[in-house]
């Protein structure tokens, strides 16, 4: 088990929350003395306030900045399809 502290501000990690859960993308963005701001990214963009102190089962990946820039030219790019306008 790992705790919410280990993890950087503005670095992405893949993680597994809990056991058994799906993977999970976070993005630490602010950081205060005893919690942290998260950035979660599933099929929409979620943030919420972790304690530092919260547990999480599994940190499988810090990802390279890599594999952030392909992860981001995907991720958005199908945000937009659900944003198009018909020109009807």
């Amino acid at each position: 088990m790992y705790s919410y502290a280990l993890l950087e501000p503005k670095c992405y990690y893949l993680v597994q929350e809990k056991e058994n859960d799906d993977l999970t993308l976070l993005q630490v963005t602010v950081e205060t003395d005893s919690s942290m701001y998260v950035l979660k990214f599933k099929s929409q963009e979620i943030g919420v306030w972790k304690k530092k102190t919260d547990t999480i089962h599994d940190i499988l990946e810090l990802l390279s900045d890599d594999a952030v820039k392909k992860w981001k030219e995907i991720y958005y790019n199908n945000e937009d399809a659900y944003y198009e306008e018909d020109d009807e």
